[in-house]
């Protein structure tokens, strides 16, 4: 079974996947599989612009957890969106040396719910599960996400109305 992990950056994927890879679960990062796919960096914005179509096309299922912003497009059994309020989100970002306009890019995705939607245009909502990181420690989130891979919790679609953080700074 493929599980995506995905969400904005900022909400703790990379993290939780470090608790779920020290659990003895195959983790891999959506990095580690984009290289062929790289159209060019966008000097500006400090990022890589993909073929994200290709990417998903080609990709070969894992029997195991890939980890990345972009996973939810790729045909996953079970997908996991992690959610952070926008202003702790941003709080993040500037902590990893983000550019403030990346920040608040990333912060009015996450009010906007962008990669949820995403998701859901590409999965059915049964196999989505949505867990706020905003006060759950890192443990607690792996926590349920290994009951949701297990079949011993269900999905979630519960999403935080963040609407008041658009067209504001944070």
């Amino acid at each position: 079974m493929m599980i995506a992990l995905t969400g904005t950056p900022g909400t703790g994927k990379t993290t939780i996947a470090s608790l779920l890879r020290a659990r003895g679960m195959q983790v891999i990062s959506q990095k580690d599989t984009m290289a062929p796919y790289v159209i060019e960096h966008d000097l500006e914005r400090d990022t890589d612009i993909i073929d994200d179509d290709a990417w998903a096309d080609d990709f070969v299922p894992i029997d195991g957890i890939i980890e990345g912003h972009l996973t939810h497009i790729l045909p996953a059994d079970r997908v996991v969106v992690l959610r952070c309020r926008p202003d702790i989100l941003a709080a993040r970002l500037r902590k990893r040396g983000y550019t403030e306009e990346k920040v608040q890019e990333n912060a009015e995705a996450e009010a906007l719910d962008m990669i949820f939607i995403e998701a859901l245009e590409v999965h059915p909502e049964e196999h989505i599960t949505v867990i706020d990181t905003t006060t759950q420690s890192a443990q607690e989130t792996a926590d349920d996400i290994e009951a949701f891979i297990c079949g011993d919790a269900p999905h979630s679609l519960i999403v935080p109305d963040w609407s008041e953080f658009l067209g504001r700074t944070v």
